[in-house]
Protein backbone atom coordinates (compact mmCIF):
# COMPACT_ATOMS: atom_id res chain seq x y z
CA UNK A 1 0.00 0.00 0.00
CA UNK A 2 1.30 3.49 -0.81
CA UNK A 3 1.40 5.90 1.89
CA UNK A 4 -0.65 8.81 1.25
CA UNK A 5 0.67 12.96 2.15
CA UNK A 6 -0.51 12.99 5.90
CA UNK A 7 -3.51 15.79 6.08
CA UNK A 8 -2.67 17.05 9.42
CA UNK A 9 0.89 16.94 11.67
CA UNK A 10 -0.12 17.35 14.94
CA UNK A 11 1.60 19.75 17.26
CA UNK A 12 1.66 22.67 18.11
CA UNK A 13 0.38 25.90 16.60
CA UNK A 14 -1.88 26.10 13.22
CA UNK A 15 -2.21 22.60 11.57
CA UNK A 16 -1.05 23.09 8.16
CA UNK A 17 -3.47 20.80 5.70
CA UNK A 18 -0.20 19.42 3.53
CA UNK A 19 -2.41 17.35 1.27
CA UNK A 20 -4.44 20.16 0.19
CA UNK A 21 -1.18 22.34 -0.28
CA UNK A 22 0.04 19.15 -2.74
CA UNK A 23 -3.39 19.77 -4.30
CA UNK A 24 -2.88 23.09 -4.98
CA UNK A 25 0.26 23.42 -6.24
CA UNK A 26 -0.65 20.61 -8.56
CA UNK A 27 -4.19 21.98 -9.78
CA UNK A 28 -2.29 25.66 -10.53
CA UNK A 29 -0.34 23.40 -13.17
CA UNK A 30 -3.26 21.99 -14.85
CA UNK A 31 -5.55 25.15 -14.84
CA UNK A 32 -2.53 26.68 -16.48
CA UNK A 33 -2.01 24.15 -19.45
CA UNK A 34 1.26 23.23 -18.24
CA UNK A 35 1.40 20.04 -15.96
CA UNK A 36 3.67 17.96 -17.40
CA UNK A 37 2.84 14.38 -18.14
CA UNK A 38 5.27 12.02 -18.81
CA UNK A 39 4.72 8.84 -21.58
CA UNK A 40 5.70 5.43 -21.53
CA UNK A 41 7.99 4.51 -24.51
CA UNK A 42 10.65 1.83 -25.31
CA UNK A 43 13.40 2.53 -27.54
CA UNK A 44 14.16 -0.03 -29.83
CA UNK A 45 17.92 -0.89 -30.79
CA UNK A 46 18.58 -0.33 -34.19
CA UNK A 47 14.82 1.20 -35.11
CA UNK A 48 15.19 4.90 -33.68
CA UNK A 49 13.65 7.51 -34.06
CA UNK A 50 10.78 4.42 -34.23
CA UNK A 51 9.80 3.94 -30.44
CA UNK A 52 6.67 1.65 -28.39
CA UNK A 53 4.55 3.67 -26.89
CA UNK A 54 2.68 2.32 -24.17
CA UNK A 55 -1.01 3.79 -23.96
CA UNK A 56 -2.79 4.26 -20.42
CA UNK A 57 -4.98 1.14 -21.47
CA UNK A 58 -1.82 -0.96 -21.85
CA UNK A 59 -1.90 -1.28 -25.30
CA UNK A 60 1.31 -0.98 -27.56
CA UNK A 61 1.71 1.39 -30.63
CA UNK A 62 4.83 2.20 -32.46
CA UNK A 63 5.52 6.18 -32.73
CA UNK A 64 8.40 8.67 -34.24
CA UNK A 65 10.47 10.17 -31.94
CA UNK A 66 10.67 14.18 -32.37
CA UNK A 67 11.78 15.62 -29.40
CA UNK A 68 14.73 13.20 -28.51
CA UNK A 69 18.40 15.04 -27.55
CA UNK A 70 20.14 12.27 -29.04
CA UNK A 71 20.56 14.04 -31.81
CA UNK A 72 22.99 12.00 -34.77
CA UNK A 73 21.57 8.52 -33.57
CA UNK A 74 24.47 7.35 -31.65
CA UNK A 75 22.62 5.97 -28.57
CA UNK A 76 22.35 2.83 -30.63
CA UNK A 77 25.49 2.81 -32.67
CA UNK A 78 27.39 -0.38 -32.90
CA UNK A 79 30.59 1.35 -32.30
CA UNK A 80 29.32 2.81 -28.87
CA UNK A 81 27.22 -0.22 -27.79
CA UNK A 82 30.56 -2.54 -28.64
CA UNK A 83 32.49 -0.52 -26.33
CA UNK A 84 29.86 -0.64 -23.34
CA UNK A 85 29.69 -4.36 -23.75
CA UNK A 86 33.45 -4.90 -23.40
CA UNK A 87 33.65 -2.63 -20.31
CA UNK A 88 30.96 -4.28 -18.34
CA UNK A 89 31.81 -7.78 -19.61
CA UNK A 90 35.36 -6.40 -18.42
CA UNK A 91 34.50 -4.85 -15.01
CA UNK A 92 30.75 -4.89 -14.14
CA UNK A 93 28.15 -2.34 -13.32
CA UNK A 94 28.71 0.38 -11.52
CA UNK A 95 32.41 2.26 -10.68
CA UNK A 96 32.32 1.62 -6.62
CA UNK A 97 32.98 4.81 -5.51
CA UNK A 98 33.67 8.49 -6.16
CA UNK A 99 36.12 9.38 -7.94
CA UNK A 100 38.68 10.07 -4.58
CA UNK A 101 37.54 6.76 -3.16
CA UNK A 102 38.16 4.04 -5.80
CA UNK A 103 35.56 5.23 -8.77
CA UNK A 104 38.18 6.02 -11.42
CA UNK A 105 38.87 3.97 -13.71
CA UNK A 106 41.09 3.46 -16.90
CA UNK A 107 37.67 4.25 -18.93
CA UNK A 108 37.12 7.63 -16.56
CA UNK A 109 41.08 8.07 -17.49
CA UNK A 110 40.45 7.45 -21.18
CA UNK A 111 37.12 9.26 -22.08
CA UNK A 112 38.51 12.43 -20.34
CA UNK A 113 41.99 12.47 -22.58
CA UNK A 114 39.17 12.32 -24.93
CA UNK A 115 37.13 15.26 -24.25
CA UNK A 116 40.38 17.16 -23.56
CA UNK A 117 41.69 16.63 -27.14
CA UNK A 118 37.83 17.44 -28.20
CA UNK A 119 38.44 21.00 -27.17
CA UNK A 120 42.09 21.62 -27.45
CA UNK A 121 42.30 21.74 -23.57
CA UNK A 122 44.77 20.24 -21.46
CA UNK A 123 42.48 18.10 -19.18
CA UNK A 124 38.90 18.02 -18.78
CA UNK A 125 36.91 16.42 -15.46
CA UNK A 126 33.54 14.09 -15.87
CA UNK A 127 30.45 14.57 -13.70
CA UNK A 128 26.81 13.02 -13.98
CA UNK A 129 25.73 15.43 -15.85
CA UNK A 130 26.03 18.77 -17.33
CA UNK A 131 23.45 20.44 -15.30
CA UNK A 132 26.04 19.40 -12.41
CA UNK A 133 28.86 20.16 -14.13
CA UNK A 134 27.70 23.82 -14.77
CA UNK A 135 26.24 23.92 -10.86
CA UNK A 136 29.08 22.87 -9.40
CA UNK A 137 31.61 24.80 -11.34
CA UNK A 138 30.03 27.83 -11.39
CA UNK A 139 28.96 27.80 -7.53
CA UNK A 140 32.73 26.92 -6.84
CA UNK A 141 34.66 29.61 -8.82
CA UNK A 142 34.47 32.41 -5.57
CA UNK A 143 36.67 30.13 -4.10
CA UNK A 144 39.35 29.67 -6.66
CA UNK A 145 39.11 33.39 -7.44
CA UNK A 146 38.09 35.99 -4.48
CA UNK A 147 36.33 38.56 -5.31
CA UNK A 148 34.79 37.11 -9.03
CA UNK A 149 32.17 38.47 -10.42
CA UNK A 150 30.47 36.43 -13.30
CA UNK A 151 28.52 38.03 -15.97
CA UNK A 152 25.98 35.93 -16.92
CA UNK A 153 23.43 36.21 -20.59
CA UNK A 154 19.67 36.58 -19.41
CA UNK A 155 18.75 33.13 -21.25
CA UNK A 156 21.39 30.75 -19.99
CA UNK A 157 20.39 27.35 -18.99
CA UNK A 158 19.05 26.43 -15.71
CA UNK A 159 21.95 24.52 -14.70
CA UNK A 160 24.08 27.75 -14.83
CA UNK A 161 21.37 30.02 -13.05
CA UNK A 162 21.26 27.64 -10.22
CA UNK A 163 25.10 27.64 -9.96
CA UNK A 164 25.70 31.41 -10.25
CA UNK A 165 22.79 32.07 -7.60
CA UNK A 166 24.47 29.65 -5.17
CA UNK A 167 27.62 31.44 -6.83
CA UNK A 168 28.63 33.49 -2.95
CA UNK A 169 29.89 36.65 -5.24
CA UNK A 170 28.48 39.65 -7.01
CA UNK A 171 26.44 38.86 -10.21
CA UNK A 172 25.45 40.78 -13.46
CA UNK A 173 22.71 39.15 -15.83
CA UNK A 174 23.33 41.09 -19.28
CA UNK A 175 20.38 40.79 -21.79
CA UNK A 176 20.44 37.99 -24.59
CA UNK A 177 23.43 38.04 -26.70
CA UNK A 178 23.31 41.86 -26.04
CA UNK A 179 27.14 42.41 -26.48
CA UNK A 180 26.57 46.71 -26.03
CA UNK A 181 24.82 45.75 -22.53
CA UNK A 182 27.66 43.25 -21.51
CA UNK A 183 30.52 45.94 -22.05
CA UNK A 184 28.26 48.58 -19.75
CA UNK A 185 28.45 46.53 -17.29
CA UNK A 186 32.06 46.04 -17.84
CA UNK A 187 32.76 49.16 -18.11
CA UNK A 188 30.57 50.01 -14.75
CA UNK A 189 32.83 47.51 -12.07
CA UNK A 190 35.87 47.62 -10.71
CA UNK A 191 38.93 47.30 -13.44
CA UNK A 192 41.02 45.52 -11.22
CA UNK A 193 38.29 42.37 -10.13
CA UNK A 194 38.72 39.48 -11.51
CA UNK A 195 35.92 38.37 -13.69
CA UNK A 196 34.02 35.78 -15.70
CA UNK A 197 31.61 35.79 -18.55
CA UNK A 198 29.00 32.65 -18.59
CA UNK A 199 27.02 32.18 -22.18
CA UNK A 200 26.14 29.50 -24.46
CA UNK A 201 26.73 28.48 -27.70
CA UNK A 202 23.49 27.83 -28.87
CA UNK A 203 20.23 28.73 -26.81
CA UNK A 204 18.01 25.01 -27.16
CA UNK A 205 14.72 26.45 -26.53
CA UNK A 206 14.88 29.68 -29.60
CA UNK A 207 18.41 27.48 -31.57
CA UNK A 208 19.65 30.55 -31.53
CA UNK A 209 23.80 30.92 -31.03
CA UNK A 210 26.01 33.40 -28.73
CA UNK A 211 28.18 35.94 -30.43
CA UNK A 212 31.11 34.10 -29.36
CA UNK A 213 34.07 36.12 -30.83
CA UNK A 214 32.71 39.22 -29.60
CA UNK A 215 32.24 38.26 -26.00
CA UNK A 216 35.69 36.79 -25.90
CA UNK A 217 36.89 40.40 -27.62
CA UNK A 218 35.33 41.71 -24.93
CA UNK A 219 36.77 39.68 -22.33
CA UNK A 220 39.83 39.75 -23.90
CA UNK A 221 39.49 43.65 -22.99
CA UNK A 222 38.36 43.76 -19.65
CA UNK A 223 40.88 40.37 -18.47
CA UNK A 224 37.61 38.36 -18.31
CA UNK A 225 37.69 34.42 -18.09
CA UNK A 226 35.32 33.15 -20.52
CA UNK A 227 32.88 30.33 -19.65
CA UNK A 228 31.04 28.46 -22.84
CA UNK A 229 28.09 25.81 -22.41
CA UNK A 230 28.39 24.06 -25.47
CA UNK A 231 25.91 21.36 -24.13
CA UNK A 232 23.88 21.45 -27.75
CA UNK A 233 26.32 21.90 -30.04
CA UNK A 234 29.26 19.25 -28.93
CA UNK A 235 28.95 16.30 -31.20
CA UNK A 236 27.17 18.42 -33.78
CA UNK A 237 29.60 21.24 -35.09
CA UNK A 238 33.01 21.91 -36.07
CA UNK A 239 34.97 19.18 -38.29
CA UNK A 240 35.62 16.94 -35.59
CA UNK A 241 32.44 18.08 -33.55
CA UNK A 242 33.93 19.77 -30.98
CA UNK A 243 31.26 22.97 -31.68
CA UNK A 244 30.41 25.87 -32.71
CA UNK A 245 33.82 27.39 -31.19
CA UNK A 246 35.88 24.63 -32.98
CA UNK A 247 33.87 25.35 -36.19
CA UNK A 248 34.16 29.27 -36.22
CA UNK A 249 38.29 28.57 -34.58
CA UNK A 250 37.99 29.99 -31.18
CA UNK A 251 38.82 26.63 -28.97
CA UNK A 252 41.93 28.51 -27.75
CA UNK A 253 39.81 31.81 -26.81
CA UNK A 254 37.36 30.00 -24.40
CA UNK A 255 38.76 29.14 -20.99
CA UNK A 256 35.83 26.64 -19.60
CA UNK A 257 33.93 24.45 -21.81
CA UNK A 258 31.15 23.16 -20.71
CA UNK A 259 29.25 19.68 -22.64
CA UNK A 260 27.29 16.81 -22.24
CA UNK A 261 27.44 13.14 -23.07
CA UNK A 262 23.96 12.83 -23.57
CA UNK A 263 22.94 14.43 -26.63
CA UNK A 264 25.33 14.30 -29.79
CA UNK A 265 27.27 12.16 -28.28
CA UNK A 266 23.83 9.26 -27.26
CA UNK A 267 24.93 8.32 -23.63
CA UNK A 268 25.27 9.68 -20.16
CA UNK A 269 26.91 12.62 -18.15
CA UNK A 270 28.40 15.78 -18.27
CA UNK A 271 32.05 17.60 -18.00
CA UNK A 272 34.25 20.46 -18.20
CA UNK A 273 37.37 21.34 -20.33
CA UNK A 274 39.91 23.72 -19.25
CA UNK A 275 43.41 24.23 -18.34
CA UNK A 276 45.25 21.44 -16.22
CA UNK A 277 45.45 23.60 -13.31
CA UNK A 278 41.81 25.29 -13.67
CA UNK A 279 40.11 20.88 -14.05
CA UNK A 280 42.70 20.48 -11.05
CA UNK A 281 41.17 23.38 -8.56
CA UNK A 282 37.65 22.26 -9.51
CA UNK A 283 38.45 18.68 -8.98
CA UNK A 284 40.16 19.54 -5.31
CA UNK A 285 37.30 22.15 -4.43
CA UNK A 286 33.76 21.26 -5.70
CA UNK A 287 31.42 19.71 -3.43
CA UNK A 288 29.48 18.09 -6.59
CA UNK A 289 32.27 16.37 -7.91
CA UNK A 290 33.89 15.32 -4.70
CA UNK A 291 30.92 13.39 -3.41
CA UNK A 292 29.46 12.28 -6.55
CA UNK A 293 29.47 8.16 -7.09
CA UNK A 294 31.70 8.46 -10.91
CA UNK A 295 29.92 7.19 -13.77
CA UNK A 296 29.87 3.60 -14.24
CA UNK A 297 32.70 2.63 -16.12
CA UNK A 298 30.17 1.04 -19.32
CA UNK A 299 28.85 4.82 -19.68
CA UNK A 300 32.35 6.57 -19.74
CA UNK A 301 33.58 3.22 -22.26
CA UNK A 302 30.20 4.21 -24.65
CA UNK A 303 31.03 8.44 -24.07
CA UNK A 304 34.70 8.06 -25.22
CA UNK A 305 33.39 5.74 -28.19
CA UNK A 306 31.53 7.87 -29.16
CA UNK A 307 33.48 11.25 -29.20
CA UNK A 308 36.68 9.39 -30.53
CA UNK A 309 33.82 8.08 -33.70
CA UNK A 310 32.12 11.76 -34.35
CA UNK A 311 35.83 13.07 -34.79
CA UNK A 312 36.47 11.18 -37.58
CA UNK A 313 35.34 12.40 -41.63
CA UNK A 314 32.28 8.92 -40.41
CA UNK A 315 30.99 11.47 -37.72
CA UNK A 316 31.00 14.20 -40.23
CA UNK A 317 28.52 11.92 -42.40
CA UNK A 318 26.48 12.08 -39.74
CA UNK A 319 26.39 15.81 -39.14
CA UNK A 320 25.89 16.59 -42.68
CA UNK A 321 22.77 14.40 -43.14
CA UNK A 322 21.58 16.02 -39.57
CA UNK A 323 21.97 19.65 -41.15
CA UNK A 324 20.29 18.53 -43.95
CA UNK A 325 17.26 17.17 -42.75
CA UNK A 326 16.66 20.27 -40.37
CA UNK A 327 17.26 22.22 -43.83
CA UNK A 328 14.35 20.28 -45.21
CA UNK A 329 11.98 20.41 -42.43
CA UNK A 330 12.47 23.95 -41.97
CA UNK A 331 11.73 24.71 -45.87
CA UNK A 332 8.42 22.51 -45.57
CA UNK A 333 6.82 23.88 -42.82
CA UNK A 334 7.86 27.58 -43.39
CA UNK A 335 6.15 26.67 -47.07
CA UNK A 336 2.61 25.83 -45.31
CA UNK A 337 3.01 28.93 -43.12
CA UNK A 338 4.16 27.87 -40.32
CA UNK A 339 5.73 30.10 -37.57
CA UNK A 340 9.13 28.41 -37.36
CA UNK A 341 11.84 30.26 -35.31
CA UNK A 342 14.64 29.93 -37.68
CA UNK A 343 18.10 30.89 -36.42
CA UNK A 344 20.29 28.32 -38.74
CA UNK A 345 20.84 25.63 -36.04
CA UNK A 346 19.69 22.05 -36.01
CA UNK A 347 16.70 22.77 -33.69
CA UNK A 348 13.50 23.45 -34.78
CA UNK A 349 10.99 25.45 -33.00
CA UNK A 350 7.15 26.12 -34.09
CA UNK A 351 5.98 28.86 -32.26
CA UNK A 352 2.21 28.12 -30.64
CA UNK A 353 1.87 30.71 -28.40
CA UNK A 354 -0.37 29.38 -25.45
CA UNK A 355 0.18 26.78 -22.90
CA UNK A 356 -3.47 25.01 -23.72
CA UNK A 357 -3.01 24.89 -27.63
CA UNK A 358 0.62 23.63 -27.36
CA UNK A 359 -0.39 20.57 -25.10
CA UNK A 360 -3.66 19.69 -27.40
CA UNK A 361 -1.18 19.48 -30.44
CA UNK A 362 1.01 17.21 -28.77
CA UNK A 363 -1.80 14.99 -27.91
CA UNK A 364 -3.12 15.02 -31.37
CA UNK A 365 0.32 14.37 -32.72
CA UNK A 366 0.74 10.93 -30.42
CA UNK A 367 -2.74 9.91 -30.56
CA UNK A 368 -3.52 10.19 -34.19
CA UNK A 369 -0.77 9.92 -36.16
CA UNK A 370 1.95 8.45 -33.70
CA UNK A 371 4.40 11.27 -33.65
CA UNK A 372 5.85 12.63 -30.38
CA UNK A 373 6.86 16.15 -29.84
CA UNK A 374 6.57 17.60 -25.76
CA UNK A 375 5.19 20.92 -25.26
CA UNK A 376 7.84 23.61 -24.35
CA UNK A 377 5.84 25.70 -21.82
CA UNK A 378 6.52 28.03 -18.92
CA UNK A 379 9.11 28.31 -17.14
CA UNK A 380 11.11 26.56 -20.07
CA UNK A 381 10.26 29.73 -22.06
CA UNK A 382 8.47 32.66 -22.03
CA UNK A 383 4.33 32.82 -21.20
CA UNK A 384 3.31 33.57 -24.39
CA UNK A 385 5.93 31.48 -26.32
CA UNK A 386 4.77 28.03 -26.27
CA UNK A 387 6.21 26.15 -28.40
CA UNK A 388 6.80 22.66 -29.94
CA UNK A 389 10.21 21.68 -30.74
CA UNK A 390 11.34 19.56 -33.40
CA UNK A 391 15.20 17.38 -33.42
CA UNK A 392 15.45 16.05 -36.47
CA UNK A 393 18.38 13.85 -37.04
CA UNK A 394 20.43 11.62 -39.64
CA UNK A 395 17.96 8.99 -38.78
CA UNK A 396 15.02 10.37 -39.42
CA UNK A 397 13.75 9.42 -43.58
CA UNK A 398 11.95 11.15 -46.25
CA UNK A 399 8.64 9.08 -45.29
CA UNK A 400 8.91 10.44 -41.56
CA UNK A 401 9.42 14.17 -42.32
CA UNK A 402 6.71 14.08 -45.15
CA UNK A 403 4.13 12.32 -42.32
CA UNK A 404 5.30 14.91 -39.72
CA UNK A 405 4.68 17.91 -42.21
CA UNK A 406 1.21 16.66 -42.97
CA UNK A 407 0.13 15.93 -39.87
CA UNK A 408 1.13 19.38 -38.41
CA UNK A 409 -0.55 21.02 -41.49
CA UNK A 410 -3.66 19.19 -40.97
CA UNK A 411 -4.05 19.91 -37.11
CA UNK A 412 -2.43 23.66 -37.35
CA UNK A 413 -5.86 23.83 -39.85
CA UNK A 414 -8.22 21.90 -37.43
CA UNK A 415 -7.18 24.24 -34.29
CA UNK A 416 -7.55 27.33 -36.54
CA UNK A 417 -4.00 28.65 -35.83
CA UNK A 418 -2.48 31.74 -37.37
CA UNK A 419 -0.37 30.90 -39.91
CA UNK A 420 3.26 32.91 -40.83
CA UNK A 421 6.43 32.66 -42.31
CA UNK A 422 8.48 32.96 -38.85
CA UNK A 423 8.41 33.77 -35.68
CA UNK A 424 10.54 35.93 -33.07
Amino acid sequence: MIPQASKFKQGKGPQMDYSAALDQAIGKLHEEGRYRTFIDIERRKGAYPQAIWTRPDGSETEITVWCGNDYLGMGQHPVVLAAMHEALDSTGAGSGGTRNISGTTVYHKKLEAEIADLHGKEASLVFSSAYIANDATLSTLRKLFPGLIIYSDALNHASMIEGIKRFDGAKRIFRHNDVAHLRELLEADDPEAPKLIAFESIYSMDGDFGPIAAICDLAREFSALTYLDEVHAVGMYGPRGGGVAERDGLLDRIDIFNGTLGKAFGVFGGYIAASAKMVDAIRSYAPGFIFTTSLPPAVAAGAAASIAFLKTAEGQVLRDQQQLNARILKMRLRGLGMPIMDHGSHIVPVHVGHPVHCKALSDMLLADFGIYVQPINFPTVPRGTERLRFTPSPVHDPRQIDQLVRAMDNLWSQCKLNRSTSAA
